[in-house]
């Protein structure tokens, strides 16, 4: 039996040409980094454990567990270079020196990483440990699976390259001549590194060609890539994760629980760093518990879940009732969205707050014949030291479908905020 998989493997890893997939250590989303900090900072000894969750409840082909372990062995030796540090400490001014040092003697622990997949193919990955080493493994895991099932669904021989390259170099052109401000999300669920590091190419040169010809009246900001953000000079972007939010209800409780992040959050950054992300348990037990101090405080708010055209009004509502200008604030739209749907909101918005889009599996794996996958890896369970009791960590947020963990728990809390 082990010989016969033994066998499999060596096959496919030379059928479709397997190698390292992340080789930078900063192949990774910003905000990976800035609640790395932040949990140093306010949480240093808690411990959590995370699970993977796949919504399409995808039949993986045999052997795939142990192509996934191998791109986990290999993240032992991924560390950080000079020169990765050097551009973070620039461009993401907010974290201090002190933390560079920290992550010079970060080493990815594989140990932390258990996979097994069923018969029927269904893969199951916990990654459990110290919350400040375990956050590391979100992104490289997300972006292997996803690559890895790609190669082996023969997905690289549907596309050309330099046809992608311009359907993205329009994709952009057309976002920037509408008015939109723009930023790429989309390293979790990315058809392949080489892909996403295409699209950031050609949209960085139809933003470079826009500008020269003057017919700009958007912006491209950014990527969530930090290692990307490098290598085009680009502004790393990312604030904070749902599982800062998820983690604090266990300690504070779910009407405080968002009170107390931006408390210990603006603490940690002093002010900086400042967009919340306030759908964790659902849009009504934050505006019933935001606080002048923190609308004032916080540059604005991230809508990951609801209908946007709700939620802008909730968010507009709110910041006038508090007495603060919506235009002075910045709204950042990042619910699964596409082109024409980021348009569409922002023709609705008219100018009424600083709205801003980040899109992801659109850009970097919106490939004619090709089915993204539909994967996270969720926060499940957390406890503040080594020393006490564990708690379920759930994510509730303003869409059913993005509910997960303890379902007793998604139950229990759903009534008592409703």
């Amino acid at each position: 039996m082990l010989i016969s998989l033994s066998l499999h493997l060596v096959n496919i890893k030379y059928k479709y040409n397997m190698e390292q997939i992340i080789k930078h250590f900063t192949d990774n989303d910003a905000y990976t980094f800035t609640c790395q900090y932040y949990i140093l900072k306010t949480y240093p000894r808690a411990e959590v454990e995370y699970k993977f969750f796949d919504r399409n409840h995808t039949k993986y082909p045999k052997g795939f567990a142990e192509l996934l372990q191998e791109q986990v062995n290999y993240m032992k030796d991924v560390i950080i270079t000079d020169e990765e540090i050097a551009f973070m400490s620039k461009n993401m001014y907010y974290l201090p020196l002190w933390y560079f040092t920290f992550l010079k003697g970060y080493r990815f622990n594989p140990n932390e990483v258990t996979i097994s997949q069923d018969n029927e193919g269904h893969l199951d990955i916990a990654v459990k440990g110290k919350w400040f080493s375990t956050i590391m493994w979100e992104m490289p895991l997300l972006s292997c699976i996803s690559e890895l099932m790609h190669k082996l669904n023969g997905d690289e021989d549907k596309y050309n390259l330099a046809t992608e390259y311009w359907k993205n170099y329009d994709k952009m052109t057309k976002a920037l001549q509408n008015g939109l401000i723009i930023s790429d999300m989309g390293t979790r669920r990315r058809f392949s590194y080489n892909y996403h590091h295409n699209v950031i190419r050609s949209f960085v040169e139809a933003s470079e060609k826009s500008m020269e010809e003057l017919y700009s009246y958007g912006e491209f900001v950014g990527t969530s890539n930090v290692w990307l953000a490098k290598r085009y000079n680009l502004r790393p972007i990312g604030t904070m994760s749902h599982q800062i939010i998820s983690f604090e209800e266990t300690v504070s409780g779910i009407f405080e629980c968002n009170n107390q992040t931006m408390s210990k959050w603006s603490e940690c950054y002093d002010g900086l760093n400042g967009t919340y992300l306030y759908d964790c348990f659902g849009d009504k037990v934050f505006f019933n518990n935001f606080q002048t101090k923190y609308a004032k405080l916080f540059d604005g708010l991230r809508v990951d879940s609801g209908d946007e055209f709700e939620q802008i009004e909730k968010i507009i509502d709110k910041y006038k009732s508090l007495g603060v200008d919506p235009k002075t604030k910045t709204v950042v739209f990042s619910n699964g969205l596409n082109l024409d749907k980021a348009l569409e909101i922002h023709k609705y918005i008219g100018g009424r707050v600083r709205d801003t889009y980040g899109i992801g599996t659109f850009f970097t794996c919106d490939i004619e014949n090709v089915k993204p996958s539909n994967i996270v890896i969720k926060l499940v369970k957390g406890r503040i030291t080594e020393q006490r009791e564990w708690h379920d960590c759930v994510k509730l947020s303003c869409d059913k479908g993005k509910t997960l963990g303890n379902q007793e728990k998604c139950n229990y809390l759903s009534n008592i905020i409703n």
